[in-house]
Parts: C-alpha cells; structure tokens; sequence
C-alpha cells in the first residue's frame, strides 16, 4: 500500500492563503453584485427624505444638520434588520449625535403600533422615519437591512445592503468627509 508523503508547511501555507483569497474575491464579487443597483457612491447628492418620524415630528433631510449621517432601511419583519437593529444602538453609544446622525427608515410596515413595538423590543436610541414605497424607489432599496452613509453636505459615500456587525457599521461610518 503506498503512503503518502506529508505536505511541507509552506505548502499548507501557499494552500490556506489560495482558500482565503478565493472567500474573500467571492464575498466581494457578491457584495458588488448585490450593490449593482443601489444609489452609486460618487459623492452625488442623496435623494430627497421627508417623511414623519414615529412619534409624529416633520423630518427632512435638507434641513438636517451639517454632519455625517448613517441611514438604516429596514422592514420590522426582517430578521437581518432585527439582528443589525442592536448594532445600530450600540454605534449609537459609540458615535455622539454631533459626530453621526443615525436614522433608521422603516419600509414595509403594517402600521404604527408595529413599528412602537418594533422599536420597544430593541430599546431604539435613534429616530425612526416612517417611509414609503417613493421612499423606498428613491433611495434605490430592495433589499433589507440597506445602508447609505452621507457626508457632511448629505452626498452619498458608502453603501451597503444586509446584516453588518458593530464593527462594520462603525468602520463604514468612520471616515466619510
């Protein structure tokens, strides 16, 4: 019976960095794919937003203030945006509003008292806009959780769609001017 030689560590090490390449061209190649059709990310200006929040006050994005702006769109149904929807509270802790603003846009509800529930049982630190289909077709969201970060002057500089960790969140946020 013949026996095989061993591999030499180098080669393991050649074969694990191929594998780990492979993953991570494939989550890329994904991830463009999936952002094909979003808002493009060369500084133009972010669509128009005004909407009601969820306890009633006017918003408009026009008038918001000067400052870096994380938009978070969501579906109360959707389990991704449930899991991401503690990540933006604890970014929330960690971004200061006068450093980020952070609203969450809620898309494909059923009415009010969904969302308050919605936004009880994640215990929301951040305002909740009440959006709509023009909304969703304005911001280019089909998909949920979709993310949009804003610069200073409220253009367009990353996006992305699906769960995000903390950490992800964060560093999309980070350095956006």
């Amino acid at each position: 019976m013949p026996t095989s030689k061993p591999e030499s560590r180098p080669a393991k090490y050649r074969a694990l960095f191929a594998n780990v390449l492979f993953m991570v061209l494939v989550y890329v190649g994904v991830s463009a794919f999936q952002a094909r059709n979003m808002l493009s990310t060369n500084r133009q200006p972010a669509p128009e937003l005004q909407v009601e929040t969820l306890h009633g006050a006017a918003y408009d994005l026009a008038t918001a203030a000067s400052r870096p702006v994380l938009m978070y769109f969501f579906a109360p149904w959707c389990h991704f945006c449930a899991a991401s929807a503690d990540n933006i509270v604890r970014l929330r802790r960690l971004r200061g509003e006068e450093e980020l603003a952070i609203v969450m846009v809620a898309l494909d509800w059923q009415d009010r008292a969904e969302l308050h529930e919605y936004s009880k049982r994640h215990k929301l630190n951040v305002p909740v806009l009440l959006g709509d289909g023009k909304v969703a077709h304005d911001w280019k969201v089909y998909a949920f959780p979709t993310y949009y970060v804003l610069d200073s002057e409220h253009r367009v500089a990353k996006r992305d769609i699906g769960y995000s960790t903390q950490l992800g969140l964060w560093w999309r946020s980070w350095i956006v001017d």
